[in-house]
């Protein structure tokens, strides 16, 4: 694994999208394509404000990154999102071509890179993708657990109002 300050610097970035979402209410998840030192393309889980199932941050980078190069191979491009990408998600980046991908926190139950399948690695692919996994994984994972917390809390004070106003 090759962490550098870079990749730093750009998970840091897409952890600020990743807060655009959860002011949104959306899980707190940032992407971003950058090419040749600068972003081309970066987005935010949209899935429940745009009534879209596809709409999931590296989605959203692979959708602007595309229309800026006006071409939807994205061959010599990084793609940064703060969590383990799913299978949709590692889909369209081996469609895109992308040359690297680098995450921050592991998703355990859905994410395909690492933690269920390696699906990047698989030898059917016409397409192979560099990983470099674990980015700043500690504060990704933070920003996404003190998301679901907050979500949590907000439903049990929900219930304890609802509760009161009955009595």
């Amino acid at each position: 694994m090759c962490i550098n300050n870079e990749d730093e610097k750009w998970m840091r970035r897409a952890m600020a999208l990743a807060e655009q979402a959860a002011a949104e209410g959306e899980v707190p998840v940032g992407a971003l394509v950058v090419l040749n030192g600068e972003v081309i393309g970066e987005g935010y889980n949209r899935p429940i404000g745009s009534h879209d199932p596809t709409a999931h941050a590296e989605v959203q980078a692979l959708r602007q990154a595309a229309a800026h190069l006006e071409n939807y191979r994205l061959v010599e491009a990084t793609l940064y999102v703060t969590l383990e990408p799913c299978t949709m998600c590692a889909g369209a980046m081996v469609h895109a071509r992308v040359k690297r991908l680098v995450y921050g926190a592991a998703e355990p139950k859905a994410g395909v890179v690492e933690s269920q399948g390696q699906l990047l690695q698989a030898p059917y692919l016409n397409h192979q993708i560099e990983v470099t996994g674990g980015v700043l994984a500690e504060l990704c994972s933070q920003q996404l657990s003190a998301f679901f917390k907050l979500r949590r809390d907000e439903k049990k004070r929900l219930k304890q109002a609802q509760q009161a106003a009955q009595q």
